[in-house]
């Protein structure tokens, strides 16, 4: 196993929109299309989730579809267009009709959303029934791994999650030391640095396209052109923040994510990508440190999961990124690389995720900042020491201590945003 590669493949791909409401479209087309035809007149479609996937897809505007939002609508939809195969590209199948008969399930309440607390990670049960068919798909674990599908009651298809997790990469990563991690970006191939650069295209030209919506990307950069500083500081969260303005508003254009995560990929792709350009410093090891930021989003995302009560931009990807401009300048001196993930998580790792929506741009901002900050004073030689609250003698360390705050002290965080959200009564 190419550990890179499992992370790069797993975890850094393109996603056009909110992953969480693409991969509930996603298992309702895959259970809609067992069903050969169904009987709309008698349909009924219950979707159990996760806490973050509900939380997640609860206020997100969808691509393609000028202003549609949430969960329910993109439940519908995917019963209704029937393509799994496009994956996060569902949505770009949705014409007046599909979306027309969409929204007439949703006034017929024939779409039920159930919370199930007891899921800790990425799960989305998606169960489609008329007078004459039940069919149901199981997500567990990953936004696209269909781990069950049934027709009434005959298994499709069925996977020991159990045994899978034990022999996956992630259960390696999670062993590693933040010195095998950063030798891990290092082992990065022309390959492996070629897609990463992809990535950087895809995220520039996102940032670009939300700078046209004139929300919190545009107002930043109109600030700068105003008099505000034009440093690598506010360069970086105009660029990043019009990128995620782009994302959570439903825009059609794909970014790459990180840690499954398009806000998280906007910030551990183009944060060392903007330092490094500024500083002149060498592509290759540019490269090689958004690959160190994808390496350490992805092995803080083990101990605290995909969908943690705490926000990933800061913890995770903000944390990596931060790592990855030490990285640029300092690529052997662990302590430096451990100092600005330490500085991050002493200073916003407690940062709360209440859903995805068009705000993360403000969370983004947070973190890019934060991220900047942290690397230069850890180059400067000051990081957050273990005396300090929760912060450990090492990052991995202080990781572990985060993780089991998230997990353990932030338990009823969720059920209380998502009582929080269904006592609004915005959407169906």
């Amino acid at each position: 196993m190419n550990l890179l590669d499992e992370i790069l493949k797993n975890e850094v791909y393109p996603a056009l929109g909110c992953t969480e409401p693409i991969s509930v479209a996603y298992a309702c087309a895959e259970a809609s299309r067992i069903i050969k035809k169904i009987d709309f007149k008698t349909l009924k479609v219950v979707v159990n989730m996760d806490p973050g996937t509900y939380k997640n897809g609860y206020g997100v505007n969808l691509p393609n579809l000028n202003g549609e939002k949430g969960n329910m609508i993109a439940a519908a939809l995917g019963v209704v267009i029937k393509k799994p195969e496009l994956k996060y590209k569902i949505f770009s199948e949705a014409d007046k009709e599909s979306l027309k008969l969409a929204k007439r399930l949703l006034t017929e309440k024939r779409i039920l959303l159930n919370v199930d607390y007891t899921k800790k990670e990425i799960y989305v049960e998606a169960i489609i029934s008329d007078k004459n068919n039940t069919a149901s798909c199981i997500l567990n674990r990953a936004h696209f791994d269909v781990s069950f599908m049934s027709l009434n009651g005959k298994i499709i298809k069925s996977k020991n999650v159990i045994k899978e997790k034990q022999s996956d990469y992630k259960e390696i990563i999670k062993n590693l030391s933040l010195k095998e991690l950063v030798s891990l970006a290092n082992s990065a191939n022309r390959r492996q640095l070629g897609y990463i650069e992809t990535g950087i295209e895809m995220n520039l030209k996102a940032s670009d396209e939300g700078l046209k919506l004139k929300k919190i990307g545009y107002n930043l950069k109109n600030m700068i052109a105003r008099g505000l500083c034009n440093d690598i500081n506010n360069e970086a969260k105009y660029i990043t923040s019009a990128a995620t303005d782009a994302r959570m508003g439903g825009m059609a254009c794909p970014i790459m994510s990180s840690g499954q995560s398009g806000n998280q990929g906007v910030v551990a792709i183009l944060v060392p990508y903007i330092y490094g350009k500024r500083n002149r410093i060498d592509d290759t090891r540019v490269l090689k440190s958004i690959a160190l930021a994808h390496i350490i989003n992805s092995y803080i995302k083990s101990y605290t999961g995909e969908l943690a009560p705490v926000c990933g931009c800061a913890i995770s990807s903000g944390a990596g990124a931060s790592a990855a401009v030490v990285y640029q300048t300092y690529p052997d001196d662990i302590e430096k690389i451990g100092g600005a993930v330490n500085n991050v998580l002493a200073d916003i790792g407690g940062m709360i995720c209440d859903g995805a929506k068009e705000s993360c741009s403000l969370k983004v901002i947070s973190s890019v900042d934060c991220a900047l900050r942290s690397a230069f004073l850890s180059i400067n030689g000051l990081r957050v020491e273990s005396s300090n609250g929760f912060i450990g003698k090492t990052a991995e360390e202080t990781i572990k201590n985060v993780a089991r705050l998230s997990i353990i002290g932030m338990s009823s965080v969720d059920s209380i945003i998502i009582e929080t959200m269904k006592n609004k009564d915005i959407y169906f």
